[in-house]
């Protein structure tokens, strides 16, 4: 019985309680200030898609119109030099046989046509 005359005397109290209550909220901008977080300029930057290398060199070999081999994913070997290029593709001039274009994603490897005769000829 305690307990009731107890708890009827603070719900008496909490009922009038709440008119005189203020909620206090702090000032985000202030906080902010007081507890820095990771900023953007703190996160690691992410590497970049393209690192221009595969541009440099498919722009080396056209300028200098490097006789190239072109091994295709089936082991077919194409012989030619890189007239352009793109994203996707590779223009392959021949001078036996039409000009290709070929899809990068068909493509193995690629060599200079130099250093392939260099290490054929080594190999007898």
């Amino acid at each position: 019985m305690a307990n009731r005359n107890t708890g009827g005397a603070f719900r008496g109290e909490d009922e009038a309680a709440p008119a005189n209550r203020k909620l206090i909220r702090p000032n985000l901008s202030e906080l902010a200030d007081r507890y820095p977080t990771r900023t953007f300029a703190q996160r690691k930057q992410v590497p970049p898609e393209q690192t221009n290398a595969e541009s440099y060199y498919y722009l080396k070999q056209m300028a200098a119109k490097t006789p190239m081999v072109v091994v295709l994913t089936d082991g077919e070997e194409i012989h030619g030099w890189i007239e352009w290029y793109d994203k996707g593709c590779l223009k392959v001039n021949r001078e036996q046989g039409a000009n290709l274009l070929i899809p990068k994603a068909s493509i193995k490897y690629m060599f200079k046509e130099a250093e392939g005769a260099g290490e054929q000829d080594g190999n007898r």
